[in-house]
């Protein structure tokens, strides 16, 4: 049941023997990456931003077959341009904004994800895995032509960890045998079933559901909308729920709710896979399955992401159901909020407890996506009469009284986290100069993004600090250990006044490498950023 377009990131790093291989003792590398996919790579292009050399082990040699991840939410579109290679994403990829929500063959209510104008990228696009995998690889190697120090090796499988005093020692299997290599970091992106993590005797605390859900991922041309359609109770009868979604190359993805005791083998045979998509689609659509699988919701993370030397990211760390596509979004996420902080760490201008922020930072935006998650699961797979009454009755009420909609769960979509509360914010210099600041670019929130005359604002900021003056002169720059803070000044526009002014006229934005507000300031205040700039580098 697979097609052969589907196996276009199987081999994108094959075996190659390394050096280390052949050195007598094992040689010590600044950073290891363990787990390819998007994730690992993401971590690799962020490091090399910073001009941080790394090592990626995968035991595959690319991400294999099957569609997995498809819903790639802007935050990481804007990222992953930061990295360059959202546009080849975006281009490649099914924008959709609209989602709609149906109760048996009733629409219940629709959503829209983005009706602001003036964004680079959509609130979402559906892109097979293996296609973001594959750009981001194809970036990776566009950096290593440049001179960039990132080595890729397929078919290098992690047997054992020993953690050493300042470093970690890696025993690795090869094709041709094994070998050994140290690192001073080791960062842990190789998924939900994370060899590394239980190496090291670690696991997860949580819920597992007792639910499962049957995909199918089938080639048909057909006319439905570009939007995402989930289904309570749906008319075709093929599950107790069902999703569906376009993807690239005429692949529309499904989510059958199939219960939990169900014999796998069974619901997994082509057979049972046509009987449920054809009540769903009707006899007249003709398809193809190109992939099949089978999940459980499943809302955990571990007590601690940081170990040591040892960093965890991605699935490794957390997981979530894949419902309201909670889980490589924030991965990207993940690293995207590490890479800067590892970077600074190494090069000295910063202490060991910036990275005590990550844990901290990336922690709160676990337990937020898995809160989230746990109540989407809830309302999906109710576990009482009681809870299916409630459940039945909401929906029956949204579809004609608006206050019933926002209790309506099937799957709260993924948004980025904002760090309310974190170590690295200053004190909110705007509201507390008088001023109705906008609530959405508030310290700890993501800068949002913006039309500027020359492009787009995010584009603008890179992925360095940076002073970002509004409707004010550019400043000097502010020189700090390991680098210097930029400034960028730009003209107010009506998207920037509601964006990041509100009622003032004119706005100071210190801005982190991640592109999270560090603080803000109705004016330009040099010793006022210089220790906001202090207090973001966790000093």
């Amino acid at each position: 049941m697979l097609d052969d377009r589907y196996d276009l990131a199987f081999r994108l790093y094959p075996y190659a023997r390394s050096a280390d291989q052949d050195a007598p003792a094992p040689v010590r590398h600044p950073v290891v990456i363990v787990g390819g996919g998007p994730i690992g790579m993401s971590m690799a292009l962020d490091l090399a931003e910073q001009g941080v050399a790394s090592v990626i082990l995968d035991d595959h040699e690319g991400v294999g077959a099957g569609s997995r991840a498809i819903c790639f939410a802007k935050r990481a579109l804007e990222i992953a341009d930061r990295h360059g290679f959202g546009v080849a994403a975006h281009e490649k990829g099914v924008v959709w904004n609209l989602g709609k929500v149906f109760h048996g063959d009733k629409l219940a209510y629709e959503f829209n994800l983005l009706p602001e104008e003036g964004h680079k990228f959509p609130a979402f696009i559906n892109l097979q895995q293996p296609y973001f995998e594959k750009f981001a690889v194809e970036r990776i190697r566009e950096l290593q032509a440049a001179g960039a120090e990132i080595d890729i090796r397929g078919k290098n499988r992690v047997d054992s960890i020993e953690q050493l005093d300042g470093g970690v020692r890696l025993n690795i299997m090869t094709p041709e045998g094994p070998y050994q290599i140290d690192a001073d970091w080791l960062i842990a992106c190789d998924g939900a079933g994370s060899p590394t993590r239980k190496m090291l005797g670690l696991d997860f605390d949580g819920r597992v559901f007792q639910d499962s859900f049957l995909i199918a991922d089938v080639r048909m041309t057909a006319d439905f909308p570009v939007e995402r359609r989930f289904w309570f109770d749906p008319p075709f009868k093929s599950g107790a729920s069902a999703l569906l979604h376009k993807q690239p190359d005429d692949v529309w993805r499904i989510d059958f709710q199939i219960g939990w005791d169900v014999d796998r083998q069974e619901e997994l045979k082509e057979a049972n896979i046509r009987a449920r998509v054809d009540q769903m689609l009707g006899p007249d659509i003709k398809y193809d399955i190109v992939w099949s699988s089978i999940y459980t919701f499943q809302c955990r993370r571990m007590k601690k992401f940081r170990h040591d030397r040892v960093i965890f990211a991605g699935d490794s760390a957390h997981q979530v159901s894949p419902f309201g596509a909670r889980g490589a979004n924030s991965g990207v996420q993940d690293v995207d909020n590490l890479g800067w902080k590892l970077a600074l760490v190494m090069k000295g201008a910063a202490g060991e407890a910036l990275l005590d922020s990550y844990e901290m930072e990336r922690m709160y935006a676990a337990d937020e996506n898995i809160l989230n998650s746990t109540r989407a699961t809830d309302f999906i797979t109710p576990k009482s009469e009681v809870s299916q009454i409630f459940r039945n009755a909401v929906l029956e009420l949204a579809k004609d009284h608006a206050f019933a909609r926002p209790l309506v769960n099937s799957g709260r979509l993924s948004l980025p986290s904002i760090y309310d509360g974190s170590e690295l914010n200053s004190e909110d210099g705007l509201r507390a100069s008088g001023f109705d600041a906008p609530l959405r670019t508030r310290p700890g929130a993501p800068a949002t993004d913006a039309p500027l005359a020359d492009g787009w604002l995010l584009e603008k900021l890179g992925g360095r600090f940076q002073i970002l003056a509004i409707g004010v002169a550019a400043p000097d720059p502010i020189a700090f250990d390991g680098g210097v803070a930029e400034p960028l000044a730009i003209q107010v526009s009506a998207e920037i006044q509601a964006r990041y002014l509100g009622d003032a006229p004119s706005a100071v934005y210190l801005l982190r490498p991640d592109q999270h507000i560090a603080a803000r300031w109705a004016t330009y205040e040099p010793a006022a950023v210089k220790a906001a700039l202090h207090r973001a580098l966790g000093k």
